[in-house]
């Protein structure tokens, strides 16, 4: 395993950050660590690294929050030194939550007085299978009574019993006010009640009622083996990854999770630099529904919790098949303890069906089978998941897939109660619409750091003497050299190209790489919505900045309880040159969650894609080396010849039962 500056912090090295503080400024008891990160070497000083084996001073940057004062401090860590080089108050803001405190929250909540009798009052004395969910507040939503406070507030849920689905059973109408730094009540809301429906919200298989269970007509399925008798093609060396030309390191902290640097692809032999960073910057869930159970209901996964916090082990044959390799993430809790996430990265190859084919009529057959690296991670906000998966393939695409699952949040109505903001999905319930905003921030480097974004688009050419049958459209290409956003046209079918202006292919044309949007979707807010102002990002389907390692956080550092985007709307206002220069494209995507009741009581994916694609990057299809597949299908093969062999051509039988997959790990 090789060191890199860019790898996660270990272990010893969170003690040792946290250590730092308790000696110097007394951070211990009455504190917490809200987050704890690695400061990420400057592209400068990876470069010199790169080369000369020089390894820049290893850095820790923490957020700490005196739970007593109401203050959140900033510091920064010299881990090589054991020193403190920085250490500073941010007046005026909240920082992030931690798993800790939600927690302890419910623990709290569950235990006071008031809340057992407000809930007793509704018939719920079992508080084993209460659940109380803890979220965090805008300052439009905010009590002038508790502000200046460190708030959250609470939805309510019942399980029918133990192991049984806590979401399927709302307490419709109660919510808790809390303090989360003392974890005092501060209020009761008590706006109404609605006696539980009969529906059915279980999900695991013993639960779900026999009458539903028996009514299935689905066949089992045969096994399915993934087979590398001879390992994967790729290989894992500490936090770098290669395969099929491609190079990538993994990255890991508490906000963003999973993070790739330092993407290149070997283009005969020139390792060829096309992406500095790429990760998640922002998600925005913002709930359509201004009920008194869902009107405070806007969630920013990535500022006010944390990817990282929630980023879920993986396991072989339910979340990976195949050959798999793992990487396990380092994380710490608000004590600043750290501790393991086991197989928080999965990486492994898939096949892809048809990577390029031709049937010559007198010639034969050539097909090429597609395979493609995958990266991924997954994470468990609460009631959703959101599964990652960063793919890279043999003809120089990237894309970015997303799939949505999980449960929905659902609310009980009243015999014939009206429910325009949600779709009814069970019994006398309705899940409220709501939109999945994802801000990728994708700091390119084609070719090298000096790119300039192009608006690429479609034009209808006007019938004249030259296009008498209105056939003709062409492209246009319109360089944004100021700093600021576009968006989305279907009728243009716009797209976004990073170009190097100044490296020529062979065909004399500046090479680059395409944003091919997928999921754009509008914010559908009117531009006073206060949620909107607390992420203007949302508004926008592209925005383009100059590259500034302190200007990651689209919305903020600091969203928790925000009333006003501090991030990419005022940045902007500066009006800096994007042209010709290191910059970073920012791209906002998601899903339009119209609910269904297909999507209860647990959620098939939503999925929602991106892709970044090469355009004149190359000189011709970079895949045309990919070597046929070891069963090479010549012209008038009889199919059922190869019955019985796996994708690699080697005999299999099923195991001993006849039921369960053979699967590598």
């Amino acid at each position: 395993m090789t060191f890199h500056p860019l790898d996660p912090l270990t272990g010893p090295e969170f003690t040792q950050a946290a250590a730092v503080l308790a000696r110097e400024h007394g951070v211990g008891e009455g504190w917490r660590f809200a987050s704890i990160e690695l400061v990420e070497p400057a592209k400068t000083a990876l470069a010199e690294f790169e080369s000369t084996g020089v390894a820049p001073e290893r850095r820790a940057r923490l957020v700490v929050l005196h739970r007593a004062e109401n203050r959140t401090w900033v510091a920064v860590v010299s881990l090589d030194t054991d020193t403190l080089l920085e250490w500073g108050q941010v007046a005026g803001v909240q920082a992030n939550f931690t798993v800790d405190e939600w927690e302890e929250a419910d623990a709290a909540l569950r235990a006071h007085p008031e809340v057992i009798a407000a809930l007793a009052k509704r018939g719920i004395t079992d508080l084993d299978n209460v659940f109380i969910d803890t979220w965090t507040y805008g300052d439009a939503v905010i009590p002038d009574v508790y502000r200046g406070l460190r708030l959250g507030w609470a939805d309510v849920w019942v399980r029918a019993q133990a192991g049984a689905n806590p979401y399927a059973g709302p307490v419709s109408g109660l919510h808790f006010v809390i303090d989360v730094n003392t974890m005092n009540l501060l209020e009761i809301e008590d706006s109404f009640t609605v006696d539980p429906p009969n529906g059915m919200g279980e999900y695991v298989p013993h639960l779900v009622p026999e009458r539903i269970r028996n009514a299935s007509t689905r066949p089992p399925l045969k096994p399915l083996d993934i087979v590398q008798p001879e390992g994967p093609s790729f290989t894992v060396d500490g936090n770098r990854v290669q395969w099929q030309n491609w190079s990538l390191r993994v990255g890991f902290n508490y906000r963003e999770g999973m993070t790739l640097h330092r993407v290149t692809y070997t283009d005969a032999g020139r390792e060829r630099p096309i992406a500095n960073r790429l990760s998640f910057s922002e998600m925005v869930v913002p709930y359509r529904d201004p009920s008194v159970d869902h009107f405070r209901r806007t969630a920013f996964d990535i500022g006010e919790w944390g990817l990282g916090f929630m980023t879920t082990s993986l396991e072989l044959g339910c979340d990976c098949l195949g050959e798999i390799r793992y990487l396990d993430a380092v994380l710490h809790n608000s004590a600043g303890e750290p501790y393991t996430i086991p197989n928080a990265f999965c990486i492994h190859e898939e096949d892809n069906a048809v990577l390029w084919k031709h049937v010559d009529h007198d010639g034969g057959a050539e097909v090429r089978r597609m395979r493609r690296l995958v990266v991924s991670f997954h994470v468990t906000v609460a009631n959703y998941e959101y599964l990652v998966y960063w793919r890279f393939y043999q003809d120089g695409n990237i894309e970015c897939e997303v799939r949505a699952t999980g449960i929905m949040v659902v609310t009980h109505l009243e015999p014939g109660q009206p429910h325009p903001n949600g779709t009814l999905v069970d019994e006398r319930t309705y899940a409220p619409f709501h939109q999945h905003f994802i801000v990728a921030r994708m700091d390119l480097d084609i070719d090298g750091p000096a790119n300039t974004v192009y608006r690429s688009e479609t034009r209808i050419e006007p019938i004249d003497a030259a296009n008498p049958l209105g056939l003709a459209i062409t492209q246009q290409n319109t360089p944004i050299e100021t700093e600021g956003f576009d968006d989305f046209d279907w009728n243009t079918q716009r797209a976004w190209k990073v170009v190097n202006e100044q490296t020529r292919n062979g065909l004399g044309t500046p090479v680059s790489y395409k944003l091919v949007p997928g999921g754009a979707i509008p914010s559908f807010f009117l531009p006073e919505a206060p949620a909107l102002l607390r992420a203007q990002v949302i508004g926008h389907t592209v925005w383009v900045t100059p590259n500034d390692d302190a200007q990651r956080w689209p919305c903020g550092e600091f969203v928790n309880q925000s009333g006003v985007d501090h991030g990419l709307p005022e940045w902007i206002t500066a009006g800096r040159n994007v042209r010709d220069t290191d910059l970073v494209l920012w791209y906002t995507f998601g899903i339009h969650h119209i609910t269904r009741p297909e999507e209860w009581p647990v959620m098939p994916a939503d999925i929602v894609s991106f892709w970044l694609k090469p355009v004149g990057f190359f000189d011709r299809n970079p895949s045309l080396d990919v070597e046929p597949s070891a069963l090479h299908c010549a012209p008038g093969m009889d199919h059922t010849e190869h019955a019985g062999h796996d994708h690699a051509g080697h005999d299999h039988e099923p195991d001993a039962a006849g039921t369960e997959p053979r699967r590598t790990a």
